[in-house]
This record gives structure tokens, C-alpha cells and sequence, in this order.
């Protein structure tokens, strides 16, 4: 009867109460001419939110609890750096999104975290910035960049991402105040775009607002595609229309007026008069969409150009392939429904490998013994070749640092097609930008204050390489 009425809450809560060990986890899947094996790295994990590729090839991770971690890709190892201790877990608050961010020097990284916290009673969400020095094992220095932002057991969000001109891109959930996502005042229900101070960049759709889209019910994944540089979204809907979203600066998604398609009398009043973006894909009944990632490798050429969508309610792995310019879905290619249970995170490593991690633990679900996992999908077959693109590629600046002035060359030996470049200041505001040829190319810096500039390159296959210069 306990284990009845347990089942039968879970239901309710429209989770799947199936103990993981009964489901049936094939070892590898087909798809098209490629066989993808799929095994374990890590276990005994506790409500994995977010895991990313880092910068020292590590995978980070965040646990809802409030652990922030690396994971050994080799060996699964996990190594805990810090645990957070004001993180409110309630619900489905806690620990959330992550970024890491090469720092000012070779060896320290800004790691940026958004998580729920209690203050005066009241449930809120903040985002944090902390140090990290390689080779340490801790995280020291937070500074808070933005608090005070309302908060709810659901509806907060939150994912990070990087993007190339150094800002950061942060989403949020209307946190049950539906109106509040078409209030551009308020920061719920919202993408927001920052600097890595937590200033809005200058170039932000209104001047003096962090406010890059609107109309945002509760958005679960972000990531963007390199080769074309359009941003994508998942997000949660009501009962219907759970969405796969392109986002465009100053675009309004729609909630809570608009559910999915601009379709009812009413809905296209409203996007006719507010510019309302439809989304690329929807799902009725949802899945309750999560993770998103983008796959452009040659390791499992099936999913060149596909962005690869979890979901937790129905816990399934789904490849949407995009047309040419990446403003379209056809279809949803579904590797499997169910098979491990509840799925939140995803990840893409240079290599090809897929890392995905279940979200077991969360409270919706029953967790086998071993739960939660991060899962790999791999083609094992795989042989890189001299065509394949390299993971890495050597980025040498010299003279390093360069006089005011002066000109700097920037040696890409290995780059075989020319690269569009640009130059931020380290708040991530465009100092220029332009083409660099391959091999090498000569770029004068132009009249700057003294202080540290980043460039960014991007190769047309999506490689993209970073290298600092100084002005004295």
C-alpha cells in the first residue's frame, strides 16, 4: 500500500515511477550507419543540474544540493570544489546553471553559478561569481552579481552560457508571476545578457536593462551553434506546447499570452503586435523538456548540424536536425524514451563524446541504487583523420604584451581557412573586429586604455580559439 500510494503521487506529479533498474538499458544504439555505445562514468551522484566542457577539459557539474564539482573524463572521478552553503534545495530550487571562463591569467578561471537562496523568508535567485586556480581544489572569492531576484519552488530557471564577445547569457522563470514575463522591468521570465561584471553590455537591446528576450515561461537548456552563431532554447509549457526556441536579441516569446504557435484569434493579435518569435519545434503533451546541446562532429556524422534535446518527464534523448542557416526544424529523431529515467543535463566534449546526466534524485522519480549517473555516447569506431578538425589549435600572439600602436601578428599554424576575429576588453565590450587569413596575419591594435584585451577566433568549421594581449 506504501509503495502504491508513492507510485500514485509520483504519477501526479507526472513523473515515472518505474524503479531505473527494471528499465531496459541497451548498451548501444543504431543510428543511421553509426553504432553508439552508451556506458557509465560517474555514480552516486545527487541531482545533477548542469554539466559542461570546461576549459581545462574537465567536465564541471553542479548538484541541485548545492555541490559545485569536476569530473576526470577519463576515469569518472569527482572531485568536489565547493558546496554552497546559503543554496535553498525546495522543490525544484537549488543549485542551478553554470559557466567557467578563462580568467585574466593562464592559470585562474571565473566560475559563474546561479542558485536559489532564502532571504527573509522569501525564496530568491542570484548569480555568483567565484575564483578558481587550476591545480586547487576549492573555489574562494564570491561576489555576488545579481540578486534579489523573485523566486519559486518552480519556475526559476536558470542556465548559464558564454558567449564569444565575453558576455553571458542568463535565463530565468517567471516564478509563478505569469505577468511578470511580459514586464521588461521586471528579470523574470526572461533571457538576460551580461557583462562578466554583471553590468549590462552597451549594445543590449535597451540601454541600461540586462533584458535580451521576454515572454519566457520557464526555460530549461541553452546553447548556441557555432558555425551560424544562433542561440537556442529549451522550455517547459503548461500541460502543452513544451518548445524548442531560436533566440533573437529583443524578441518576445510570448508567455503567458501565447502558448506554442501564434494559432488562436487571440495569440496572433498579440504576436502581430509584440513581436512574438514562434518556436521551431513544440511537443503536446510535454516531455518536460531539459538539457540542450549542439553536435557538429564527424564522430557520429547522423547528427552533424542536430541539437540533441533530454527531457525529464518522459526521459528521452531526442536529435532535432537543423536546416542549412539553422532556422528550422523538420523532425525529432528519438534514440530512446524512458531508459534512465529522468534526464537534465548534456554536454558535448571536443572529442565527439556525448555526456548526459540523470536527474534520478530530483524527487519525481524512483532512483536505481546507482543513481544519479552521468551517461557517454560514443562512437567508438571513430578514427580521427588529418581532415577531421582538431580540438585545440596553438594561438600565438607576439609581440605579447604590444605596445600602443603597434601592430600584433597572430600565428595560426594549423588554421586552413581564414577566421573571423574579434577583440573585447575583459567586460566583453568589441574593441574590433574583422578576417584574419590562415597561417598568419598582421592586426593593428587600435588607440586603447592600458589593460588586458581578449581575442576571440572563429573558423568557419566552429572551432573557435582565444588569446589575450596586454597594453601597457
Amino acid at each position: 500500500m506504501k509503495r502504491f500510494a508513492a507510485c500514485f503521487l509520483l504519477l501526479v506529479l507526472g513523473a515515472n515511477c518505474t524503479p531505473r533498474s527494471a528499465n531496459a538499458q541497451p548498451s548501444s544504439y543504431q543510428v543511421g550507419n553509426t553504432t553508439v555505445s552508451v556506458s557509465t562514468l560517474s555514480t552516486g551522484l545527487d541531482t545533477p543540474w548542469e554539466l559542461l566542457w570546461g576549459p581545462d577539459n574537465f567536465l564541471w557539474m553542479t548538484e541541485r544540493g548545492g555541490r559545485v564539482s569536476r569530473v576526470d573524463p577519463a576515469t569518472g572521478t569527482v572531485t568536489p570544489l565547493l558546496t554552497i552553503a546559503d543554496v535553498t534545495e525546495t522543490g525544484e530550487s537549488g543549485l542551478l546553471g553554470l559557466a567557467v571562463v578563462p580568467g585574466s591569467a593562464s592559470n585562474q578561471y571565473s566560475v559563474f553559478v546561479v542558485y536559489n537562496y532564502t532571504e527573509g523568508g522569501q525564496l530568491k535567485e542570484k548569480l555568483v561569481r567565484y575564483q578558481y586556480t587550476v591545480g586547487t581544489t576549492t573555489l574562494s572569492n564570491p561576489q555576488v552579481l545579481l540578486g534579489n531576484i523573485p523566486a519559486q519552488t518552480t519556475h526559476s530557471g536558470s542556465r548559464l552560457l558564454l558567449l564569444p564577445d565575453n558576455t553571458l547569457l542568463m535565463t530565468t522563470g517567471d516564478a509563478q508571476d505569469l505577468p511578470s514575463a511580459q514586464n521588461r522591468s521586471s528579470l523574470t521570465g526572461k533571457i538576460l545578457r551580461l557583462n562578466l561584471d554583471g553590468t549590462p553590455p552597451a549594445d543590449n537591446p535597451v540601454p541600461g536593462s540586462l533584458v535580451y528576450t521576454l515572454g519566457h515561461r520557464n526555460p530549461q537548456g541553452l546553447v548556441r551553434a557555432p558555425g551560424t552563431g544562433k542561440l537556442y532554447s529549451s522550455e517547459h509549457g503548461p500541460n502543452n506546447d513544451d518548445e524548442v526556441n531560436l533566440i533573437e536579441a529583443n524578441r518576445n516569446y510570448g508567455w503567458p499570452n501565447v502558448e506554442g504557435a501564434c494559432d488562436l484569434a487571440a495569440e496572433q493579435t498579440f504576436c502581430q503586435a509584440n513581436n512574438v518569435r514562434e518556436p521551431l519545434f513544440a511537443w503536446t503533451p510535454t516531455l518536460g523538456v531539459s538539457g540542450l546541446a549542439y553536435y557538429d562532429h564527424p564522430a557520429i556524422p547522423e547528427w552533424r548540424n542536430n541539437l540533441l534535446l533530454l527531457s525529464l518527464k518522459a526521459g528521452t534523448f531526442s536529435a532535432l536536425p537543423l536546416s542549412a542557416n539553422g532556422e528550422q526544424v523538420a523532425r525529432e529523431n528519438r534514440l530512446w524514451t524512458g531508459n534512465y529515467g529522468r534526464l537534465r543535463a548534456i554536454c558535448v566534449s571536443p572529442q565527439g563524446r556525448v555526456y548526459a546526466a540523470t536527474s534520478n534524485r530530483d524527487g519525481r522519480s524512483n532512483p536505481a541504487p546507482t543513481d544519479d549517473r552521468i551517461l557517454v555516447l560514443e562512437n567508438r569506431a571513430f578514427t580521427p583523420t588529418s581532415t577531421t578538425r582538431p580540438a585545440a589549435l596553438n594561438l600565438t600572439l607576439y609581440p605579447n604584451p604590444a605596445p600602443a600602436g603597434s601592430a600584433a601578428t597572430v600565428q595560426l599554424p594549423t588554421l586552413r581557412a581564414s577566421a573571423t576575429a574579434l577583440l573585447t576588453d575583459v567586460r566583453g565590450r568589441q574593441v574590433w573586429q574583422g578576417q584574419l587569413a590562415s597561417g598568419s596575419s598582421q592586426l593593428i591594435l587600435p588607440p586603447t586604455a592600458p589593460g588586458l584585451y581578449l581575442l576571440h577566433l572563429r573558423t568557419p568549421d566552429g572551432a573557435e580559439l582565444r588569446g589575450r594581449i596586454m597594453r601597457p
